[in-house]
């Protein structure tokens, strides 16, 4: 079960790349694109983004998956 799991997580990266590669050679000529960037580091989240809007989706995420490392240990003593 390891291997293919393994092999499964290499498939997807594959799939990845050749889905980058090939939305490269799609895209439009000419666009007006917008390109916001956010993530967080830590235990305890540092938020950062380079967008107001951005920055909120970020929030949430990080409000989302301390919600969930909190509520874990209780679904998993449940079981």
């Amino acid at each position: 079960m390891n291997q293919q799991l393994i092999s499964i997580g290499i498939l997807v990266i594959l799939i990845g790349f050749a889905i980058v590669f090939i939305g490269s050679f799609l895209g439009t000529q000419k666009s007006e694109t917008k390109v916001a960037v956010g993530g967080f580091i830590g235990f305890i989240p540092f938020g950062f983004a380079n967008d107001k809007r951005m920055l909120w989706i970020v929030v949430g995420i990080m409000a989302a998956l301390a919600l969930f490392f909190i509520i874990l240990p209780y679904l998993l003593r449940n079981q």
